[in-house]
């Protein structure tokens, strides 16, 4: 998955606002303790970082 996929789908989902919000400052064991952001700048792929997002926010399976 591209960033900019991943980018498009968060904001699709939380919102332009939220989206960019959530990914600084929502902490998820999923991702080892990290932030979205965190994640994706320490070299995680952005499908991984989206599993875990769709996991814990209950994205609809339609959306994933």
């Amino acid at each position: 998955m591209r960033l900019t996929v991943f980018w498009q789908r968060m904001a699709e989902h939380f919102g332009e606002a939220y989206a960019d919000s959530f990914a600084r400052d929502h902490v998820m064991s999923e991702l080892g303790g990290r932030t979205v952001r965190e994640a994706l700048d320490s070299g995680w792929e952005a499908r991984d970082v989206w599993r875990a997002v769709c996991a814990v926010m209950e994205v609809p399976a339609d959306k994933r």
